[in-house]
């Protein structure tokens, strides 16, 4: 007997995400969370990007972000800011949000969807059988559930307990971040020093024409880089006042930390992302340093690729085949955020070699066609799933078209919401047929373009029809051939009731 169908560890921005994708598939799920509340520690990611923007968007969620963070051209590329205002989506931008609010708004929405996250709950081993997984609690309860995702940060036990291996690189960085109270004013911005890299700011700000305006009161946020790689005890007030002394020549009478920690540049991915009844994502998944601001819109959009195909197996629909596709598409984009990183990590560096390779790349990445190639690898945009050869919309995400459904004006996005598949015909009239799959999948007709416009490949010929996933990616056009539309949905979705599942290699 199980306790439920699927158990995460980790109630974090990943771990809630997922939650969430479930609940809105009618999954029996629940959060466990060593934390006694939501409470960060802690800075954290500071922002999301344009496709984690769209997410959100797609299941309806996106204001309650926009209207808490503040809207800016935040994507880049090392020094240099990538404008992508003219990119063909209705969120052109990054969103300046803390992790704590991130996180905060994400468990609202699951409560609202009749999640329990239950906090003060460390996880203390898990292990799995033939019919489920369990894991044991500090308090001696052990929780049975058909699967397990394992979202509890770079230090996964979940991971470390399914045996799955996380190879990668040392760190060759470390910073100490820490919320203090200064006696003096500091020069607040981010400052290239020779002690390394050096900044100020506080919570409250404001970004006005690209500019970051600090607020006048309140705790002092600082970041300063330490002489060698540290990674040993928790760094102290003292250690901190030492650091800015010898970069400063004074601490600015430094005192009364909320909380001091430490971040590198330690890069690591999972050898896989399942084992079994077992899977891992954002952080247990990947690790990389904070640089770029991918890490938490990548372990958002993990779960928004699993949480539905991790559903569909749960109910039986789909064989748990299904689930390799989440490690096979998953763990490239993963690989890709990963060698960016490191990419800024060695460009931040203040050798004379390297500034001037970066003037070079910053020259050239503000020429248009780097620009947009950059920009929409760094915002996500450009993400492409392997799922062969075909239409160039093909694995890709859908844009967010207008619609005319029924008379009403709606938008791609909008169908979306409740994480159903959709099959959107552009005509007036509903000429193919996915019956097959029981009404899992919205059909709609409506009117469309002829081209729509995609992030970085530019204007292409938009075919009659669509099959689009509940993470908002391509899975079938009407130029493939007509026989392949119920493949498709086979494969993706389940097969009708007496067929044979389909594999991959027969789309």
């Amino acid at each position: 007997m199980h306790d439920h169908d699927v158990v995460i560890v980790g109630a974090g921005p990943t771990g809630l995400m997922l939650a969430g994708e479930l609940a809105l598939a009618g999954i029996d799920v629940t959060l466990l969370e060593r934390r006694p509340d939501q409470t960060v520690a802690g800075a954290r990611a500071l922002g999301i990007t344009a496709r984690t923007i769209e997410v959100l968007d797609q299941r309806g969620i996106a204001d309650r972000f926009l209207s808490t963070g503040q809207v800016a051209q935040v994507t880049g590329f090392a020094f240099t800011r990538l404008d992508i205002s003219d990119f063909p989506t209705r969120h052109g931008y990054g969103l300046a949000i803390r992790q704590k609010h991130v996180e905060r708004l994400l468990a609202d929405w699951v409560r609202e969807l009749g999640v329990e996250i239950q906090y003060d709950r460390p996880a203390t081993d898990v292990t799995q059988d033939a019919g489920a997984a369990t894991v044991s609690l500090a308090d001696g309860t052990r929780l049975r559930s058909t699967y397990l995702v394992g979202c509890d940060g770079g230090r996964s036990l979940v991971r470390r307990a399914a045996g799955i291996a996380f190879p990668g690189w040392e760190a060759t960085t470390s910073r100490i971040l820490a919320e203090v109270e200064m006696d003096e004013t500091p020069p607040f911005g981010v400052h290239r020093t020779s002690m390394g890299l050096q900044a100020f700011g506080r919570e409250q700000y404001e970004i006005r024409d690209g500019r970051i305006v600090y607020g006048d009161e309140g705790p002092i946020e600082v970041m300063v880089t330490e002489p060698g790689v540290e990674s040993g005890a928790e760094p102290t007030l003292e250690r901190l006042r030492g650091l800015l002394v010898a970069a400063w020549g004074t601490d600015y009478g430094v005192t009364a930390p909320t909380w001091i920690s430490r971040f590198t540049d330690a890069t690591r991915q999972a050898e896989r992302y399942r084992n079994g009844r077992v899977l891992l994502a954002g952080d247990a998944a990947h690790i990389h340093s904070p640089i770029g601001g991918q890490g938490l819109s990548t372990g958002v959009q993990d779960a928004v690729n699993l949480g539905w195909k991790l559903a569909q197996v749960v109910r039986g629909l789909s064989p748990e085949t299904l689930l390799d596709s989440y490690h096979t598409e998953r763990h490239p984009v993963g690989a890709r955020v990963l060698e960016a990183t490191m990419a800024q990590v060695a460009l931040h560096r203040d050798d004379e070699r390297t500034i001037a390779a970066r003037e070079i790349l910053g020259e050239m990445f503000r020429m248009d066609e780097p620009r947009r190639h950059l920009a929409g690898r760094m915002s996500g945009l450009d993400i492409r799933y392997d799922l062969g050869i075909g239409h160039p919309l093909l694995g890709r995400r859908m844009p967010d078209l207008d619609l005319e459904v029924n008379g009403r004006p709606t938008r791609v996005f909008e169908q979306l919401r409740d994480g159903m598949p959709l099959l959107v015909e552009f005509t007036s009239e509903r000429r193919l047929d996915a019956s097959a799959c029981g009404g899992r999948v919205r059909h709609v007709c409506s009117p469309g373009p002829s081209h729509c416009e995609l992030p970085v490949t530019g204007e292409v010929a938009l075919p009659d029809a669509v099959l689009v996933r509940p993470d908002g990616h391509v899975a079938w056009t009407h130029s493939q051939p007509a026989a392949s539309l119920e493949q498709a949905l086979a494969f993706w979705f389940g097969a009708a009731v007496g067929q044979p599942q389909i594999s991959k290699k027969s789309i």
